[in-house]
């Protein structure tokens, strides 16, 4: 008999899209730490101050229910709603004329997630530097596979939770090597495991302040330490600068042709403090930016 549940309801106030906005967190259809039934519900697992939890959430457009297992089951459910965008606010966001904000009228429930948990999204972050997203998804479900956990509670087959820095730290160079993960990528786990404390306290800081600590380990620049903030912190405006594709994508999209990170900012600079909200919504737009040139190859780090 599977353990009874710790429950919250939490009415949104105005429109929710669950799965957009938690979006951002998934690594692909395989990704082990999420899963969304058929029926609508979706399952996330996540590490706490108080240990492995997994979060079950259902939304009938008027109530989200959450159901949370395992030790840190209270915490992931106190975490809910900032999560959902609770704390997210597009007060003055004012989209480009036309079908960006025709996109921003057809997705009224689109919200920036603040998951206040800084080691899971860094984890992932650092997987994905400089190398392709294939790639990083692999290693992600492998390091999983290795160093994570079952997921508690009744979970769909195959979920587990993220590896704790302990855990990480804790892995053979071998194991490293057999996952994919490269010796840049490696060294900066490990560095930002050895102060994991000190990087979670970045949720209650100033957003430069936080940007500012995670920035502080070897290995975590501004393209890491944005990504990290736009989903555990809740930062709806600094982006991704330093993306393969990004400036791209978003000068394709604004003006019909391919900047650079200058020229990106540049753009995005009026939409001042919601730049990563015009991204989001350029990115579940459809909108598909031309594709020039060589992809980059994927590659295999446990080939010697």
């Amino acid at each position: 008999m599977s353990e009874r549940p710790a429950q919250l309801t939490w009415r949104p106030e105005g429109a929710l899209d669950i799965r957009r906005t938690l979006g951002p967190l998934r690594r692909g259809a395989a990704d082990p730490t999420f899963h969304v039934e058929s029926e609508g519900a979706l399952w996330r697992t996540t590490t706490t101050p108080y240990g492995a939890a997994t979060v079950r959430l259902r939304y009938d457009g008027t109530i989200v229910s959450a159901d949370a297992w395992g030790p840190g089951a209270a915490w992931a459910l106190a975490a809910v709603p900032d999560s959902l965008g609770a704390s997210d606010d597009p007060s003055g966001f004012s989209p480009p004329p036309g079908w960006v904000t025709d996109t921003w009228r057809r997705h009224p429930g689109l919200r920036i997630p603040r998951t206040r948990r800084v080691w899971d999204s860094l984890c992932l972050a650092v997987l994905e530097q400089k190398v392709t997203g294939v790639e990083s998804r692999r290693s992600w479900r492998e390091l999983i596979g290795v160093a994570g956990t079952p997921a508690p509670g009744p979970a769909p087959a195959g979920m587990r939770v993220p590896p704790t820095p302990e855990a990480l730290l804790g892995l053979a160079e071998w194991t490293w090597h057999r996952c994919g993960v490269d010796g840049a990528r490696r060294r900066a786990l490990r560095a930002a495991a050895t102060v994991a404390g000190r990087l979670e306290e970045a949720v209650e800081l100033p957003a430069e302040a936080a940007l500012a600590r995670l920035q502080v380990v070897p290995g975590i620049g501004e393209w890491t330490a944005a990504e990290v903030a736009q989903r555990a912190l809740g930062d709806s405006d600094h982006v991704s600068v330093g993306d393969f594709h990004l400036a791209k994508f978003v000068g394709s999209a604004l003006i019909g042709r391919r900047v650079d990170d200058e020229g990106m900012l540049e753009l995005l600079a009026p939409y001042r403090p919601h730049r990563h909200r015009l991204v989001r919504l350029l990115e579940i737009s459809g909108y598909s930016a031309p594709r020039f040139g060589h992809r980059a190859p994927v590659r295999d780090y446990r080939v010697v």
